[in-house]
């Protein structure tokens, strides 16, 4: 159920909580398949009986309504796929996390200096404490052979490294580092402006992929380059990681978020 932490400014909040209040910010019809997700913020107060928005969700739906950047946040990992990120607006920042199995994500205001954090927060990025000598270390495949390496693993089957590498004609390296995956996430950045990719629509954007491997540490990948469009990858796709240090990440983090130069003000 949606619900508010007035004294903090935290909400919870579905995916149809918010086409809720979009729909009707708009002043359109309410679709039929919505009308649960509206009687849901009708009954913990965030519409009164008009459907007039309540004053505290205000910053958080004028920042949905016309953002200048918005980070998506995928983890994929034993409990699924979470999606989190941030949205960046004219006056606010909102970040949102999910948690899995849960419909509502929390929505919480941030500050400007904060926000790299924040997305760091989201996939668990730490110091790693193993040892940094392979740094810089490539394992190079398919993306065929590494769907192939996780669906055996994922089957429990032959989960030594060796076995799986063999049965699966993978390089034992990639079997080894798969073997100790926490998660794989992705940082996709958006916005209106500059930068170093653009969509069909127009919009730059600048994405990293990353794998959390534990003792193994986190390996980047490489190819395919995101961002990925979808249709781009096959089985026959080439895959590339490389080592990465956690100092790394950060900065990698960072440099997805474009500067004001790169932007286009939605007041212009």
């Amino acid at each position: 159920m949606p619900s508010l932490d007035a004294a903090r400014r935290r909400l919870r909040l579905s995916d149809d909580h918010v086409s809720v209040l979009g729909v009707l910010v708009e002043e359109e019809r309410l679709p039929d398949e919505l009308s649960q997700a509206r009687e849901e913020l009708r009954g913990a107060g965030l519409l009164d009986a008009d459907d007039k928005i309540v004053g505290d969700l205000y910053p958080l739906v004028s920042t949905l309504m016309e953002p200048r950047v918005i980070a998506r946040v995928e983890v994929t990992g034993p409990q699924g796929v979470t999606s989190n990120g941030a949205v960046v607006g004219e006056e606010f920042i909102f970040v949102h996390e999910a948690w899995p199995g849960e419909a509502e994500s929390e929505y919480v205001p941030a500050e400007p200096e904060t926000l790299v954090w924040s997305l760091a927060r989201m996939v668990d990025l730490h110091r790693d404490l193993t040892d940094a000598a392979d740094t810089g270390e490539v394992i190079e495949s398919t993306m065929g052979t590494l769907d192939r390496v996780i669906e055996r693993m994922e089957g429990g089957e032959n989960l030594e490294a060796e076995a799986v590498a063999e049965a699966t004609d993978a390089p034992l390296r990639l079997a080894e580092v798969l073997a100790e995956l926490n998660c794989m996430w992705r940082i996709t950045v958006a916005w209106q402006g500059d930068g170093p990719t653009r969509t069909d629509s127009g919009l730059a954007v600048s994405a990293l992929a990353v794998w959390d491997c534990g003792i193994e540490g986190y390996w980047v990948r490489e190819l395919p380059a995101e961002p990925v469009a979808d249709g781009q990858v096959d089985a026959t796709s080439a895959l590339r990681v490389r080592r990465a240090s956690a100092k790394e990440l950060w900065q990698r983090v960072t440099d997805l978020l474009p500067d004001e130069a790169q932007l286009v003000s939605s007041a212009s």
